[in-house]
Order: structure tokens, then C-alpha cells, then sequence
């Protein structure tokens, strides 16, 4: 019985292999084509990594996010509004690592290796989406703590309770089943967005009302996550990453440009942490 259990699990796993590739003509041979690759020596082994310099961007991302989470439990000092911030950094961070090993690092072994054509996703990266989703919402009641009281308090922590459920449902549906459209980058922005908006707009009237230096900071934040995904969007619409790598063999990606801003993104919070305090 268990057995069968175990088959059954395991073949709904594999069912998002079924997802066909948006590029069908990605293989073992024109995977290190299209994208600079090493290979080195690991345990023993011969293993590609795929966009080296781009992997370590979002290591670098993951290691400094995750330890600026770690500061901020470290100086909670009572503070809920910090707690909430260290884990959901933290959340971001180790987000950022398991998209970089499949996004990125190890991609070739992960969804190339041994195959005809090569996956369309892994399920690190939709392991990745639903870290990234949730530290969104941990962020949310962070900043509510910070900046909000009573009913409004409430319904943010009722928000992103339901919501992280909500995505993950349907994330693993979207795994399963497999439904392609539920486990896009976009889809995990679409849930995003919404909070982001919400922040902008209650720290923009709390300050412009109040003139509080925590709505200042935490305006700064919100602006650098916004030029994040501004750069990141023109960058891909532009098409300079394949431009720079066919005519000059330079990489430079727009998921670096990401990854970049949201590095000085993270050393931003570090000197924020001093405003976060409970309302």
C-alpha cells in the first residue's frame, strides 16, 4: 500500500515535465549556446554551471537577504514589526538561493541533462514562487505593525494568511495538474502586486500627513523594489541580453539587473532597520 502511495505521489510530481517547452529546440548541445557555461569538478564529478557570474549575483542576493533577516531577529528588541521583517527576508533570501540553483546554476542538470528537449520549469522554481509569495505577506503585517493599528492590523494578518494558502493551493495545483499559467513568474508578480500598491499608498499618505521618518525609509524600500521590476521589464523588452551575448559574448541578463538592485536593495535595510519600530 504504501508502495502505491509513493508511485502515486511521485508520478504526480513528474507530470510537470508534461509542460512542453516554450523552446523546442533546447537541448543538451544548444543549452551552452545560448548562455555561458563552466564546468568544474564537484565531488568527484563533472557538473555544468550555467551563467556563472549571474549565479553568483544570486547567491550573493540570497546569502546578504537572509542575514540582513538574521540582523533583524537579532535586534528585535520586542518589536513585532521586526520579527516579521527578519523572517520575511529570510523567506526572500532562501527564496533566492533555490531559484538560483535552478534558474540558474544548476539549471543544465535540473531540467537539460539526459533529456531530448529540455524542461520548461522545475519544481524549485515553484518551490521558489511560493517562498517568494509568502515573505511578501510576512512583509505585508510587518509593515501594518509598523504603521497601523486595530481593525486594519487585523485584516492584513487575515490577508496574508489567506493569500499565502490561497497561492500555495494553487501553486501545487498549478504543479500537478500541470496548469502552466498558475506557476509563472507573472503569476506570483499578480499576487504581489496588490501589496505592493498598498504600501506605496500607505506610506506615501502617512508621510505627506504625518512626516514620520519610518514612512520615509520604508518609502525608499518600496521605490527600489519599483525600479527593480521597471529595469527588469525594459531590460527583458529590449531583448539586451541576447544582444550583448550574440554580437559581443558578454552576459549580462535582465534577471542580473534584478538581481543587482535588489542587492542594494538589501544593504538599504540594513541602516532602515533603526526606523521599524511597533506603533
Amino acid at each position: 500500500m504504501f508502495s502505491t502511495f509513493k508511485a502515486t505521489i511521485c508520478k504526480a510530481f513528474k507530470r510537470l515535465d508534461t509542460i512542453k517547452n516554450e523552446n523546442p529546440n533546447l537541448n543538451q548541445q544548444t543549452w551552452f549556446e545560448i548562455q555561458p557555461c563552466s564546468t568544474i569538478n564537484m565531488f568527484g564529478k563533472q557538473v555544468v554551471i550555467t551563467q556563472p557570474s549571474s549565479s553568483f549575483l544570486v547567491y550573493l542576493l540570497g546569502v546578504l537577504t537572509t542575514a540582513v533577516g538574521i540582523y533583524y531577529l537579532a535586534i528585535e528588541d520586542g518589536h513585532m514589526s521586526r520579527i516579521l521583517w527578519g523572517w520575511s527576508l529570510i523567506l526572500w533570501g532562501v527564496g533566492a538561493l533555490i531559484a538560483g540553483t535552478s534558474y540558474q546554476a544548476f539549471g543544465y542538470q535540473l531540467k537539460c541533462q539526459n533529456r531530448s528537449v529540455c524542461r520548461w520549469t522545475s519544481w524549485w522554481e515553484v518551490i521558489y514562487m511560493m517562498f517568494q509569495q509568502v515573505s511578501m505577506n510576512v512583509m505585508l503585517v510587518a509593515v501594518c505593525y509598523s504603521c497601523t493599528q486595530g481593525e486594519l492590523l487585523t485584516a492584513s494578518i487575515i490577508y496574508a494568511v489567506a493569500c499565502s494558502i490561497i497561492y500555495i493551493i494553487l501553486t501545487f495545483i498549478g504543479g500537478f495538474k500541470p496548469i502552466k499559467s498558475w506557476i509563472t513568474f507573472e503569476r506570483m508578480v499578480w499576487f504581489c502586486a496588490p501589496i505592493m500598491f498598498f504600501f506605496m499608498g500607505l506610506n506615501g499618505w502617512r508621510y505627506f500627513t504625518l512626516g514620520t521618518a519610518v514612512d520615509l525609509a520604508l518609502l525608499g524600500s518600496w521605490a527600489l523594489i519599483w525600479l527593480t521590476m521597471i529595469l527588469f521589464w525594459i531590460y527583458d523588452y529590449l531583448g539586451w541580453t541576447n544582444k550583448l551575448w550574440e554580437a559581443k559574448r558578454i552576459w549580462f541578463s535582465e534577471n542580473d539587473v534584478l538581481h543587482v538592485v535588489l542587492i542594494i536593495w538589501a544593504i538599504y535595510l540594513i541602516p532602515m532597520a533603526e526606523y521599524i519600530v511597533d506603533l
